[in-house]
């Protein structure tokens, strides 16, 4: 996401880098090719202008000191001023009701709703609440057992509705059953058109005076730019929005619903569908996106992730063994494509890492071609025997041949990954004796998915 905005925004910065003083004719240049920038990612025109007045304002009002570049000013205003268009800060859901505290999720179809109430309820049953989900789409075919297979892949409970019944009974029963069973929290999913309409209006406003809502979530699918941005004022108005959701943020679109939202609709942005899988939600963080944005990556996040998705046990292991010097066997590389994995892949990661430490790796890595590479190497090294795995120099031809037809692969493929792995030992090895600057150079291209 957001790409093109990105080396738009960095070819600004380099050319006034380059510059010795801000002056309003080179703020006004480099504003100029900012607003184009801004336009091309869908970003609403109001928004655009509000944007470029605030950052002219303060940038004109700089006083540069001699120890600060023009260029790094630029960066830290615009920087600044994108926090401040997305913001406020992690504004978390308000559950202080009695409980059951419900969750009203509202959107147009497509938009990724139902795959976000399971998500939303997977990250709260962690934080220890008891969740039930519940759907009260009757309309497509498949939605109501779509939610349930999702709620049963988390292991929460989802309420048993059925296509005939009554968006309103449906609401009626499944609060009444919450509260006998003492849940905390019910996140409702409700219909989706794939246009606003007068009827989807009166029955969403009728569930909201029936289930009186602790929070009512717009789901905003992010590839939709500034219509999605429309769709979601309407809704406030008839609704009352409490925040919004920004799904497929990971995906190509041009980012304009992410920079208008807060603006126009005047909520705040709570949670940002980040991939596919069911924990690929996270709380919005405003200065973590205009980082990104700006090509300086989200280095916490990245921390976040790994303390969440990693296991650390596997993780310390492997540090004692590379610390004994003990051999780093196939077992110990396979465990570390799976770690990646759970970190949502090569595009994840690469996605979360400042574009100037990842310097040419970006334009040779292809995100998709490295994560089939990775599972390309899981299939590979699952198909040999556990000694194998420890003593890899007892694969040869036969071997070689066996192992490639167990995993769907050639036996190219087989000495790609046991060059790679001799090159990741031979690594490992130095790192004990101390050598971790010649470890970091000999990092350089190593990473699966590149040729």
């Amino acid at each position: 996401m957001l790409e093109n905005l990105t080396d738009k925004l960095q070819s600004v910065v380099r050319k006034i880098s380059g510059q010795s003083r801000f002056t309003e004719e080179n703020i006004s240049d480099a504003m100029r090719e900012v607003r184009i920038a801004l336009i091309e990612a869908d970003v609403a025109i109001p928004v655009v202008k509000f944007f470029i007045d605030q950052v002219k304002e303060k940038a004109i009002g700089t006083e540069v000191l001699k120890t600060v570049s023009p260029g790094d000013a630029i960066v830290k205003i615009v920087q600044d001023e994108l926090t401040n268009l997305m913001g406020p800060e992690n504004v978390p859901l308000n559950l202080e009701k009695k409980p059951p505290s419900v969750i009203l999720m509202a959107g147009l179809q497509g938009s990724g709703k139902t795959t976000t109430s399971a998500k939303l309820a997977k990250l709260l049953k962690e934080q220890k609440k008891k969740v039930m989900l519940v759907s009260a789409d009757v309309y497509r075919p498949a939605a109501i057992d779509q939610l349930k297979t999702l709620a049963a892949s988390i292991d929460v409970e989802c309420y048993d509705s059925t296509e005939k019944d009554k968006p309103i009974k449906i609401a009626e029963k499944s609060i009444d059953y919450a509260k006998k069973h003492f849940f905390d929290v019910v996140i409702f999913d409700t219909a989706g058109r794939t246009a606003i309409d007068e009827k989807m209006m009166k029955e969403i406003q009728a569930l909201h005076k029936v289930l009186k809502p602790a929070e009512t979530l717009f789901v905003v699918d992010s590839m939709q730019g500034q219509d999605a941005i429309n769709t979601a004022s309407a809704f406030n108005d008839a609704l009352e929005l409490t925040g919004i959701v920004l799904t497929k943020i990971d995906g190509d679109s041009r980012g304009g619903a992410a920079l208008s939202a807060k603006h126009i609709i005047g909520k705040p942005i709570k949670f940002v569908g980040v991939n596919e899988k069911i924990n690929g939600i996270e709380p919005f963080y405003p200065d973590r996106l205009a980082a990104r944005i700006l090509g300086m990556g989200d280095i916490v996040g990245l921390v976040e992730e790994a303390q969440k998705n990693v296991d650390q046990k596997e993780a310390q292991k492997l540090a004692e063994k590379v610390k004994s010097g003990k051999n780093f066997d196939l077992e110990d590389f396979k465990n570390q494509i799976v770690q990646m994995k759970k970190m949502g892949g090569v595009g994840a990661l690469m996605d979360k890492m400042p574009s100037q430490l990842m310097g040419q790796a970006q334009q040779k890595i292809n995100p998709e071609d490295g994560d089939k590479s990775l599972m390309q190497i899981e299939a590979i090294i699952n198909s040999m025997t556990p000694l194998e795995r420890k003593e890899p120099d007892l694969i040869k031809a036969k071997r070689k041949q066996r192992i490639a037809s167990g995993s769907g692969t050639r036996v190219q493929d087989i000495n790609r990954l046991l060059t790679q792995y001799e090159q990741m030992r031979k690594m490992m090895k130095m790192f004990s004796k101390g050598g971790l600057s010649k470890m970091m150079r000999g990092l350089a291209g190593k990473f699966p998915g590149m040729r």
